[in-house]
């Protein structure tokens, strides 16, 4: 399955678009996950090519498993798209929901890139024809990361419950968002 979502621009706000991550995007995602502010909220870790190299494979096999779709986000720069500034993932759980997640490089975040890009995977998952079956998309972040809150509630998720810590993949606190088909979609 090979998909490619559009977000247009507005005037204030560049074009977006989301692809499949590929080999190519290595440097940038090793760029990107230099970040501390970064760091701080991912539970992978991303040191060097071999490790992006890693994580682009398992994205890869996730698209052909039909478990997981994780998109590069790309911004138009008014000269073209250039190499990805965010990403956002979809993985199908057992239950019949899904788990979205999503971060940005630091160059683009305050942007509402993280919700535009956010929005377009929800309405494929949902509405789009993606004949993914699922009903209930889950988000979780951390309590204090209020940043991926307001995202989620841009995006019309609404908080479903904050869950207990989890040492040592979660170490703090978290909320779940929960959207389905029937809010917003």
């Amino acid at each position: 399955m090979s998909v490619v979502l559009s977000v247009d621009s507005t005037e204030v706000l560049p074009a977006l678009r989301l692809r499949a991550w590929q080999l190519d995007d290595a440097e940038a995602l090793v760029a990107a996950h230099r970040d501390p502010a970064l760091r701080r909220w991912l539970t992978t870790v991303i040191d060097g090519e071999a490790d992006a190299r890693r994580w682009i494979d398992g994205q890869r096999q996730g698209w052909a498993a039909g478990t997981r779709f994780g998109f590069a986000v790309l911004a138009d720069d008014g000269a073209g798209f250039g190499p990805p500034v965010g990403h956002v993932g979809v993985r199908l759980n057992d239950d019949g929901a899904a788990e979205v997640g999503y971060w940005t490089a630091a160059e683009a975040r305050g942007r509402g890139l993280a919700s535009r890009a956010l929005e377009a995977a929800v309405r494929w998952v949902l509405t789009e024809g993606s004949a993914l079956p699922v009903a209930r998309l889950e988000l979780f972040h951390a309590v204090d990361n209020s940043a991926s809150c307001r995202v989620a509630d841009r995006c019309g998720f609404d908080l479903e419950a904050v869950l207990p810590a989890q040492p040592p993949v979660f170490p703090t606190e978290g909320h779940l968002h929960v959207r389905g088909k029937s809010v917003r979609s």
